[in-house]
């Protein structure tokens, strides 16, 4: 099976719909989703049409809950707590109730998704400090999948070593236990631009892939909709 791993969307309609039609040139046999599909940008609605229409297995992101009202974006910066608001704002209620119905963690055919860490779905794991923990929290599982800092990594645990790799390529290997972090399609912030995503093969590669999109259009669209300028303007640094 090959498994295109997506993450962290934000309501970048250019970015979703470049990385799709890559995708669907890669014979992917099913695509997954580690949250956070709306926020930060202008089509929370079309974005999740497209999640919904695809059948794209998805589990919801924090932003995913401040938007469709579980939680309050009261820890949010400020940026990113007015376009919380302005995406409740605009979804529509059935989208709304398509976000609230996600779960925050899942297990697909063997392995774990979650969209911030094992042990909370809110929680960042920036660092080998932060990933050690949570090798713990996988159970019998030697492979998860996740979101959240935006940055594509590999952290691995292995004779009781834990590595982190930022190669292109990661070969998945009998023994090991891994936490790997695809990126994100809509707001990359490794200073590379273009969007992010993972292909998996379940044979033991993970192959990290970037792909260039329209990203005008999108920083039009969020100053055009009111939304801070910094969130537009982030996009063409990639952080």
């Amino acid at each position: 099976m090959r498994y295109a791993i997506i993450s962290d969307i934000h309501a970048n309609l250019e970015a979703l719909q470049s990385v799709l039609c890559e995708i669907d040139g890669c014979n992917a046999d099913r695509i997954i989703c580690l949250g956070d599909i709306v926020g930060y940008g202008a089509n929370p609605n079309e974005c999740l049409e497209i999640i919904k229409s695809r059948n794209i297995h998805s589990i919801i992101g924090n932003h995913d809950k401040a938007a469709c009202g579980l939680t309050e974006p009261t820890d949010f910066n400020p940026a990113a707590m007015e376009a919380a608001l302005w995406t409740r704002g605009v979804l529509t209620g059935e989208n709304k109730e398509y976000l609230r119905s996600l779960p925050e963690e899942d297990v697909i055919d063997g392995f774990m998704i979650v969209h911030g860490a094992p042990s909370d779905p809110d929680k960042y794991i920036l660092s080998l400090l932060g990933a050690a923990p949570e090798f713990s929290h996988l159970g019998n599982k030697s492979l998860c999948f996740f979101g959240h800092t935006h940055v594509s990594v590999v952290y691995s645990l292995s004779d009781g070593t834990v590595s982190v790799s930022r190669d292109r390529v990661c070969k998945i290997r009998d023994g090991a236990m891994y936490l790997v972090n695809p990126g994100s399609v809509g707001q990359p912030r490794d200073r590379d631009p273009r969007a992010s995503y993972l292909m998996y093969d379940d044979r033991g590669e993970a192959e990290f892939r970037r792909v260039e999109y329209p990203i005008e259009g999108a920083q039009k669209k969020i100053i055009d909709s009111g939304l801070d300028r910094f969130l537009a303007e982030r996009l063409s640094h990639g952080y």
